[in-house]
């Protein structure tokens, strides 16, 4: 029996299979998201970027095509997971759009492309909801995503670099680009970082999208198909505003970001929990959760890329493999306690990760200011307990006052200023 006590609705139950067919699809795309980083973004170290994305776009329209005419479920979940292995395009442009930012700009460079991710992943939802809506089929919303990739053929890859600044030619072998990664998180603590924080934060961002549309179906909501889809358009002004996190981590640093985004994303889910039954207290709180979410992902990303500009793919390997190997895993459980124990199971979840979130940052920043004043310390030893004010004084050189001197020419001695 479940411990967390549940309202009686009466369309319940007949909404618990239809949401575990569709979160084994979910789950299957987020796993196979994840495997195409690890696979195909480290390529953009070594490869030509043009190539690369004319490749990319074709293997994911015709994934899409595959998908809308799968017969069952799981050949339906099996298209989706291999066309979610080359739909990691964005994850090759955020390294290159960093490399070509000015100096102390690369933060407002992730914040507007983090902004594109945000409204893309939240128009696509509304938009296929309202062609589920409209056709009668989900497979409307696969067909035309596969005409939407398609025509990116004819637009993205002429505005990509052949190849991204500070890479040169590479001629690492695939197996070899592929080992280098794990290292990179012992030697890097600033990816250790982002590991934690975006893992933390994507998994409850995860599992509120993975149960919205369920739990918007049920009573007393009891919303359709196109009304939940849409329901992505009221988020749309978080992602919007989130675009802004990148000028304040170039200006404050990602940790001020960071924090701001956890507060951001925990308010939301205590909305989830409070308004659980209110359509605008749902909005409302997926703002918060969007600009949250996307704000965290602009502040991690700009720390990660301030390791070697010929390991940024690399470096956003790992962070973006973590984090949806983690949004997976919180799809899956937050689905497994909604159809067991229902929504407010799913949001207390969601507040555990946010608060492992929060745990990591909080002790990272005490490391940080014990490091610092350490640092102080020891400074002030070698230079023999002066202040640095005191020892700025000893160093500052003393004026000298004019001395009169005595000039001997052929008209006899004249005095003068030196």
């Amino acid at each position: 029996m479940c411990p967390i006590r549940r309202r009686g609705r009466r369309s319940t139950a007949l909404a618990r299979p239809a949401s575990s067919a569709a979160g084994i699809v979910a789950t299957a795309g987020q796993i196979g998201y994840a495997l195409g980083i690890v696979a195909v973004v480290p390529l953009a170290d070594r490869v030509r970027l043009r190539g690369l994305s004319r490749v990319l776009l074709v293997i994911t329209a015709l994934g899409l095509l595959a998908g809308a005419l799968a017969p069952s479920l799981s050949l339906l979940a099996m298209a989706t997971l291999v066309l979610s292995m080359t739909t990691v395009l964005p994850q090759v442009i955020m390294p290159t759009a960093a490399s070509m930012a000015r100096p102390g700009q690369a933060g407002r460079a992730l914040g507007a492309v983090g902004m594109g991710l945000t409204l893309g992943a939240l128009l696509s939802r509304a938009a296929s909801g309202a062609l589920a809506e409209a056709t009668g089929t989900w497979r409307s919303g696969y067909f035309a995503a596969a005409v939407a990739t398609a025509a990116l053929l004819f637009v993205l890859p002429r505005y990509m670099p052949e190849r991204r600044p500070g890479t040169g030619q590479d001629r690492t072998s695939y197996l070899k680009l592929l080992a280098s990664m794990p290292p990179l998180i012992v030697r890097h603590s600033s990816l250790r970082l982002s590991l934690v924080l975006g893992a933390a934060g994507f998994a409850a961002f995860s599992a509120f999208w993975a149960t919205l549309a369920f739990h918007l179906s049920e009573g007393p909501l009891g919303l359709g198909p196109a009304p939940a889809g849409l329901f992505g358009l009221g988020s749309v002004p978080g992602a919007l505003a989130a675009r802004y996190s990148g000028r304040l981590a170039d200006r404050y640093g990602p940790d001020a970001v960071n924090g701001v985004a956890l507060v951001s994303a925990g308010s939301a889910f205590v909305v989830f929990l409070l308004g659980a039954d209110s359509v605008v207290a749902l909005v409302v709180g997926a703002n918060l959760l969007g600009y949250g979410t996307t704000s965290a992902q602009v502040a991690n990303q700009a720390r990660v890329f301030t390791g070697p500009a010929a390991l940024r793919a690399r470096l956003n390997t790992v962070y973006i493999f973590f984090q949806f190997a983690w949004g997976a895993i919180g799809s899956a459980v937050a689905i497994a306690l909604f159809a067991s124990c229902g929504w407010s199971a799913m949001v207390l979840a969601g507040m555990i990760s946010l608060a492992v979130g929060a745990l990591a940052l909080t002790i990272h920043a005490v490391s940080k200011r014990r490091s610092a004043r350490d640092g102080r310390e020891g400074r002030r030893e070698r230079s023999g307990g002066a202040t640095p004010e005191a020892d700025g004084a000893e160093r500052r050189p003393m004026r000298r006052s004019p001395e009169r001197v005595t000039v001997v020419g052929k008209a006899g001695p004249t005095r003068g200023a030196r």
